[in-house]
């Protein structure tokens, strides 16, 4: 089987750019949008928006890669990161590193890219893990690098990278491409364009042991927030890690050709539902603030407890709504004084209800515009 990167001509890319040109002006429509949004909640606000954004991609783009991360632990990490006040919960290892690169990609975003600064985010990345021979460095291992699934007998080989000693070579040719496509570079690419094309490239050289996704999808983070001037805080790993598979099947589709068109139009469809993501996260947002200016002092212990834990599910909430028995499960309380607490909540406007008897569910009464996908004019 020939890989991309066995090509005579690899890495010269092949693509439409008529296909991918309704994407890109929908694109910096919605980044306009998404700005416009955000300019909508005071500074102490913003701050807590950017931890809550950041802690969901560092908890998705981890889920990708089959790891569960502590939720309070990243955010807690990310406060201390950003220099904020940070709460009691402790500062695990794991957490503490993807929250350390998650900051060092939006804080460095404009600066140009270097061998250094991936060694640095695979050091922040993995300085947990000893099970690694080469940690802030490109892999040196004679092995080859291979994507497999499958029984160990009998494995199934998706992908194989490079070997090593190609490794140093293909990354000076990948770094000064990134740079020499930025927008103030001399041959720039579009946003989306550029970051489908640096994405699956770097994935094709596979330069580390280990952390390769997470550090990819940061890198595309990176390059849409160089063509749009400012960190995207788009939910990109929480969109990919919601359709895991089609992801991998594209990748592996498209790391046996130099033809990618089909890889570009799929990454901007991806990075468009995500900006629509996190233009509902953001509504969320200012909804939840709103809510909690409303109704602040007027919650008692166990009505506040289970309200925090509705807005902790997101924007969609409970799947099918909060039931009694959820109440009861989060409160321990009578089943008579939940009815009483919830009951109380309709009266005063904080949960709608649906449903009757045993059907009964509660929904908090958030004004908020729905949002929905708009696909680009083809």
């Amino acid at each position: 089987m020939r890989w991309n990167w066995t090509h005579a001509d690899w890495p010269n890319f092949r693509f439409d750019s008529a296909a991918v040109e309704p994407f890109e002006r929908q694109f910096l429509l919605s980044s306009g949008e998404i700005l416009g949004a955000v300019r909508h909640v005071t500074a102490d606000e913003r701050d807590r928006l950017r931890v809550e954004l950041l802690s969901e991609e560092a908890m998705r783009t981890s889920a990708i890669e089959g790891e569960v991360l502590d939720r309070a632990s990243v955010q807690s990490s990310l406060r201390r990161q950003f220099g904020l006040s940070s709460d009691d919960a402790p500062s695990k290892p794991r957490e503490q590193g993807v929250a350390e690169m998650m900051v060092d990609v939006y804080s460095t975003y404009a600066e140009p890219l270097t061998h250094d600064t991936l060694g640095r985010w695979h050091g922040m990345l993995l300085a947990h893990d000893r099970g690694i021979e080469t940690i802030g460095a490109y892999r040196r291992h004679a092995d080859a690098m291979q994507i497999v699934s499958g029984r160990i007998d009998r494995p199934t080989v998706h992908f194989e990278a490079p070997p090593s000693a190609q490794v140093q070579g293909e990354m000076d040719v990948f770094v000064d491409w990134f740079n020499r496509t930025a927008p103030d570079g001399p041959t720039p690419l579009p946003a989306l364009t550029r970051a489908a094309l640096g994405h699956l490239w770097f994935e094709s050289i596979h330069p580390f042991e280990d952390g390769n996704g997470r550090l990819g999808r940061a890198l595309a983070e990176k390059s849409l927030a160089q063509n749009i001037g400012q960190p995207s805080l788009i939910a990109l790993s929480y969109t990919i890690e919601r359709d895991r598979k089609a992801y991998y099947d594209q990748l592996e589709t498209h790391q046996k050709t130099l033809d990618v068109t089909g890889w570009l139009t799929w990454f901007a469809e991806i990075v468009l539902k995500a900006q629509q993501v996190t233009l509902t996260r953001v509504a969320f947002f200012i909804a939840k603030a709103k809510f909690y200016d409303q109704f602040r002092g007027r919650l008692n212990e166990r009505q506040a407890k289970v309200i925090e834990r509705m807005f902790r599910e997101g924007p969609d909430g409970f799947k099918g709504g909060l039931s009694a028995e959820n109440y009861i499960a989060i409160t321990g309380t009578s089943r008579a004084t939940t009815t009483r607490d919830l009951q109380d909540l309709v009266e005063m406007g904080a949960l709608n209800r649906t449903g009757e008897r045993r059907h009964t569910r509660y929904w908090l009464a958030l004004s908020q515009p729905e949002r929905r996908v708009v696909p680009p004019d083809r």
